[in-house]
């Protein structure tokens, strides 16, 4: 049966009024270049809801075997896929920006329950996989900004293209660099980044800046429905220095390593795990794990599988399938979950 076994899924490319791309495109081998589907929605049950969509249920995943949407797949085969959960929990993407993204924050439990009638927030995290000369992010308030001094800044943005920039710190990134953003954090990912991004399920993102680049954003895709006043309730007015995380090793032996990148010191609602492979075969147990490959090369294994998986690939390891596939090779994965 499908959940005994690894599921593989078609390409999940999502519309976004920002330009990227190119360094996805490269990563992943398909040859894509910079246009206005810079993300790859990975195993993802979530439909987008943040910009206009282009197709139906934009976001959600389709099984490369059966074209079955992973949500009513879900549906269908609940215990099997999640085990005692009730849903996947987690929302997975490949992000590359070409441009500044518009200075943005993401609401928590308490502001989505309100305003959105949902019980899961925004929290997220990044893994930068690549960068552009000068790929870098912005995260936090300069020291001294205040509300006023933001909504103003919101209304300057139509016609000063850095005026909300201006107030936020900015931090060079490179690659292996892991960063956790607190719900209702202000930051805006620069230009130049090709991230892993691993967060809450949802697709709630408050951006009052008036321009993404030479385009200009509609009232919804800045204040998702809601008016100015209210969105900038989901704006913390403090300093929030960015912590680079530091792995944490959780198994070491000659051939595998597995390193927490992301846990429960960070929230309680998602984990990351990095494992290592040298030349060796390493049997997963997240279950209902999302597994991406990161680096290198190899194969995965269940009782009704055999594929050669490299960079840039994914699966969702099914609840059912824990203990029953293999993942062989020399390569570096990443092992996603709600927690």
């Amino acid at each position: 049966m499908i959940y005994d076994n690894p599921i593989f899924f078609e390409k999940n490319r999502v519309y976004r009024a920002y330009k990227g791309g190119k360094l996805l495109g490269s990563f992943v081998g398909d040859g894509s270049d910079d246009g206005n589907y810079p993300e790859e929605w990975i195993a993802s049950a979530v439909e987008a809801t943040s910009c206009t969509s282009r197709v139906e249920k934009e976001g959600v995943s389709v099984t490369a075997d059966g074209g079955f949407y992973l949500d009513e797949l879900i549906n269908k085969y609940r215990r099997e896929i999640l085990g005692d959960r009730t849903e996947l929990g987690v929302l997975i993407k490949f992000l590359d920006s070409a441009i500044r993204l518009p200075v943005q924050a993401h609401p928590d439990k308490e502001y989505s329950l309100k305003y959105f009638n949902s019980t899961h927030g925004k929290e997220e995290s990044w893994i930068i996989l690549a960068t552009r000369p000068g790929g870098c992010v912005y995260f936090g308030f300069k020291d001294g900004v205040t509300r006023e001094m933001f909504s103003k800044a919101i209304d300057d943005s139509e016609t000063d293209p850095d005026a909300m920039e201006r107030l936020l710190v900015k931090y060079e990134v490179k690659p292996g660099d892991v960063m956790f953003v607190p719900a209702k954090t202000v930051h805006a990912i620069g230009a130049g980044c090709l991230i892993l991004e691993v967060q809450e399920p949802t697709d709630f993102t408050i951006q009052p800046e008036h321009m993404c680049g030479d385009i200009k954003l509609t009232q919804r895709e800045m204040y998702m429905g809601l008016d100015k006043e209210t969105c900038l309730d989901c704006f913390k007015y403090v300093q929030t220095p960015l912590v680079k995380e530091q792995p944490v090793i959780l198994e070491q032996t000659n051939n595998v390593r597995r390193e927490m990148l992301i846990g429960k010191n960070q929230t309680e609602n998602f984990g990351v795990n990095r494992i290592t492979l040298n030349n060796c075969s390493y049997s997963p147990d997240a279950s209902a794990g999302v597994y991406i490959v990161l680096s290198g090369s190899g194969a995965v294994t269940g009782p009704d599988v055999s594929r050669q998986i490299k960079q840039g690939d994914y699966f969702l390891l099914p609840h059912n399938a824990v203990g029953k596939c293999l993942i062989s090779g020399t390569m570096t994965v990443a092992e996603c979950f709600a927690q």
